[in-house]
């Protein structure tokens, strides 16, 4: 028998359910919304003792994790599939909490060849000269260059699911066996295929990398960062990068963020179907040499 719909578990819900109440948990207001709080603190219990004080523990310090920061974490993990997820001040500071806990210094990564400009100058200039931690780019579309890319040290594979802004498409099953074989962890920038459009789990990344700040907002009014994933892999980068660093984001950004997602499924459909029909006129246009979208028949793949 099919289980009922139960906004308390998210595995019951459809993509516009969990959209509308993931992360949602009603308190003495009852207020179907996560209202903002702006609090840096939060009331602690008389007895010590009954006080967590796990450096990510929520209801702790804002830095830690607050209400808003809570919920849009939730509903992250939620909306992805993933055990867990850290919300930070931007899609960069997610890029590079993932490889300031993850990648250490004579570690090797490898790194999609096409791949946002951000992540390139990361690559190239600050962890390179900074960290001493070498990068080689590949043609990710080339499996058998991955493979030959692999050293015993690699300790990460970065790759967009969709790279931006050329719309190269990345065989996410492939490569995490691949990178799984050489036990290296696979993370997935999946800025330009948030849920439900696309989920990178299911095909075995270990991390997904979300820009919040453009479809799962969609407002242009908010900035933030996202990293989604198993629970051994999050809670280093809640410690290092968001509780130690301060990467954190704001509780206003996070409500409104959180807001945001709420139609993510509806305005995901739109920004297809107008996609399409832009692509598909330019297409058409003489004056335009060539159009990148994996929509028309003309893309590589």
């Amino acid at each position: 028998m099919t289980d009922r719909p139960d906004r308390t578990r998210p595995a019951t819900l459809s993509d516009a359910s969990l959209a509308v109440h993931a992360g949602i948990h009603v308190d003495s207001t009852k207020a179907l919304r996560t209202p903002l709080v702006m609090a840096n603190s939060y009331l602690l219990p008389e007895d010590p003792s009954d006080i967590s004080w796990s450096a990510t523990a929520p209801g702790l310090y804002t830095r830690n994790t607050g209400v808003n920061q809570q919920a849009l974490q939730e509903k992250l993990a939620a909306l992805e599939g993933g055990e867990d997820a850290v919300a930070l001040a931007s899609g960069v500071a997610a890029l590079h909490a993932v490889f300031f806990t993850h990648v250490r210094v004579g570690d090797h990564v490898v790194v999609s060849d096409v791949t946002y400009e951000a992540t390139w100058r990361l690559w190239t200039e600050l962890l390179p000269q900074r960290y001493g931690i070498e990068a080689t780019f590949v043609d990710i579309t080339d499996h058998d260059a991955v493979r030959a890319a692999m050293r015993p040290n690699t300790r990460l594979v970065c790759v967009e699911a969709m790279a931006n802004p050329t719309t190269q498409v990345t065989d996410v099953a492939a490569i995490a066996d691949i990178v799984h074989d050489a036990g290296a962890i696979l993370m997935v920038d999946s800025t330009y295929t948030p849920p439900p459009f696309y989920r990178p789990l299911r095909d075995g990344a270990d991390l997904v990398v979300h820009s919040l700040t453009k479809f799962i907002n969609g407002h242009g009014d908010a900035m933030g960062g996202a990293v989604i994933g198993r629970h051994e892999l999050i809670e280093p980068i809640k410690a290092d990068a968001m509780v130690d660093v301060g990467g954190i984001i704001s509780p206003f950004n996070a409500w409104q963020i959180q807001r945001g997602s709420v139609t993510l499924p509806l305005r995901m459909r739109q920004h297809l179907a107008s996609a399409q029909a832009i692509a598909e006129l330019l297409a058409d246009d003489p004056r335009v040499a060539y159009v990148y979208y994996p929509g028309l028949p003309s893309h590589p793949q």
